[in-house]
């Protein structure tokens, strides 16, 4: 991370205070700054009585299109905030006003390979959408294609970039500050936006995604992508297919299109989660067209979420505890894996997941909600330090909201029914004939690699034992409080043999009866005798000090 510049983004700065005061912050902003104070005469105190998680989601509105993208890639970490803040993120309305075509033709032209009137037969200059990043516009190309062009705002990184560092510089005081916030981590998350964020600002990124995912999509005829023109997109202009269609809140379809279309819709991307291993990760209504063919198309593919095949197998055997309404085994699955922390208190977990299960989960009371239950389960995972992938945080938003689309479609949608033949179809992968054979044949590779490698391994042991410098290493773990009690007890026999000696050389001394004397007896003799008694009385005093005559 670069050196944050407080200096040359003090305006901005003071905008942020500004609006974090007026929404209700201010004792927040005092933590942060306990020396401040002059947004409080600046800034009257809100009179409306809004939640904590409200007045968030409002200020970052009132902040602009970096703080709305923020907000919104922060809604896809359910593992990290609580469940009542993503429903205020996932409100944030992502459109804003648009510039004039005066202002986005410039990029326009940085971007194409050439002159627009020699890229497009038919431009509109009167955009379609205008978001926080980019405005689309309709074309039509040479060849009579009609396609809708994306393209990104002017100056977009350097604007983004400058506001991701004040959010960074504000995420790391609120962590050394605000003693409530730590537990959320905010650095952490607010560097995973920022990488998020920054990535999204490359269409190409996005380009990539839709292709990957029609090239993957078992049923066009029901789902699908727009494709992309990739001799026109770039880094800042996406050109793709011009889809004809309603919104799905808006749609007008007869009651059994609408439960077809709800089914087709969580079909696809229950199987993008759990057999393709790549899925949409925010198929909000707004990025769901049905189109005029009765088909469902997903759009805005800037964030993608991806699984291995070992994370798939986990999530099927989690969404199969929460239909059983194991807690038990949740947890278990969870620990295994995310790799709990030290501070993981397992038991309580369980009552928390039995909980967040009965809430949302609950066939007795005909409430099923997947989405809003995997999402309350991540939470529960994070709080007690269990690191789920972001991936899964992702998953538990696209259930959310595919599940929202449908019941819009169908109010009686329930995702566990089209969910069954998916898990069928995963279940046979996992178990059938063709995965015996998978993994009968990987096992045989790893055999017949080993097998090669054999031969070699043991001519190269051969040849240095004829060469005599084959040299074995014998290493005793555990073992050194034994080799100090074996060391110990030398010392003491030898001071015992030195001890010994001096008092029978000393008797023999004092038998002779040879001067010089001292206290009447033979000097040497009593000089034998006092040494004697001085590494006597040491290796007592040595027994009982380290508590071994026990």
């Amino acid at each position: 991370m670069r050196p944050f510049d407080f200096l040359s983004n003090a305006v901005r700065a003071k905008d942020i205070f500004t609006v974090l005061a007026k929404h209700g912050f201010a004792n927040l902003l005092n933590q942060i700054d306990p020396q401040g104070g002059w947004w409080q005469r600046l800034v009257p105190q809100p009179k409306e009585n809004r939640t904590l998680w409200e007045r968030t989601r409002l200020a970052m509105e009132e902040l602009g299109p970096t703080f709305v993208k923020a907000g919104q890639l922060m809604s896809m970490r359910p593992d990290a905030f609580p469940h009542a803040l993503i429903y205020e993120l996932r409100k944030l309305q992502n459109s804003v006003r648009p510039l004039p075509f005066s202002e986005m033709r410039a990029v326009l032209m940085e971007e194409l390979p050439a002159d627009i009137s020699q890229s497009f037969a038919e431009f509109s200059e009167t955009p379609i959408a205008s978001a926080s990043l980019a405005q689309v516009y309709f074309a039509k190309l040479h060849d009579g294609r009609e396609v809708a062009v994306k393209i990104q705002r002017p100056d977009l990184r350097k604007t983004v970039e400058a506001d991701l560092d004040l959010l960074t510089w504000f995420a790391h005081q609120i962590h050394q500050r605000v003693a409530a916030l730590q537990p959320y981590d905010l650095p952490a998350v607010v560097e995973e936006v920022k990488v998020n964020l920054l990535r999204e600002l490359d269409f190409r990124h996005e380009a990539r995604n839709q292709q990957y995912f029609n090239a993957l999509n078992p049923h066009p005829d029901r789902v699908f992508a727009p494709y992309v023109v990739d001799e026109l997109s770039s880094e800042r202009v996406l050109v793709m297919e011009r889809v004809t269609g309603a919104p799905v809140g808006s749609s007008r379809l007869s009651p059994a299109e609408s439960k077809r279309i709800a089914a087709n819709g969580a079909t696809s991307l229950v199987h993008q989660v759990l057999i393709a291993g790549f899925f949409h990760a925010d198929p909000h209504a707004g990025n769901v067209l049905v189109t005029t063919d009765g088909r469902l198309c997903f759009l805005d593919w800037g964030m993608a979420g991806n699984l291995t095949r070992r994370m798939r197998l986990g999530l099927a055997d989690l969404f199969l505890a929460a239909v059983d309404q194991d807690a038990e085994r949740i947890v278990q699955i969870a620990a295994d894996l995310g790799s709990p922390s030290g501070r993981a208190d397992l038991r309580a977990m369980e009552r928390d997941v039995t909980l967040a299960l009965r809430e949302d989960f609950n066939r007795a009371i005909g409430r099923i909600q997947l989405g809003r239950a995997m999402l309350k389960l991540l939470f529960i995972f994070g709080q007690n330090g269990i690191n789920i992938t972001r991936d899964y945080s992702l998953m538990a938003k696209a259930l959310l909201s595919i599940e929202e689309v449908s019941r819009t479609l169908d109010p009686e949608f329930d995702l566990r029914t089209v969910a069954r033949p998916v898990f069928l179809e995963l279940q046979r992968d996992r178990t059938g004939p063709r995965a015996m054979i998978r993994e009968s044949r990987s096992l045989l590779r790893s055999l017949l690699a080993g097998a090669r490698e054999l031969p070699g391994d043991i001519f190269r042991i051969i040849r240095r034992i004829e060469h005599d410098d084959l040299t074995i290493k014998f290493q005793h773990k555990g073992l050194e409080q034994l080799d100090d009690a074996v060391t110990s007890a030398a010392n003491r026999i030898t001071l015992g043999v030195i001890i010994g000696s001096l008092i029978m050389g000393s008797s023999l001394i004092i038998h002779t009866n040879v001067g010089p004397y001292l206290f009447g007896y033979p000097a040497l003799g009593m000089v034998g005798y006092m040494l004697s008694a001085l590494l006597g009385f040491y290796v007592i005093f040595d027994i009982f000090r380290h508590g071994r005559h026990k």
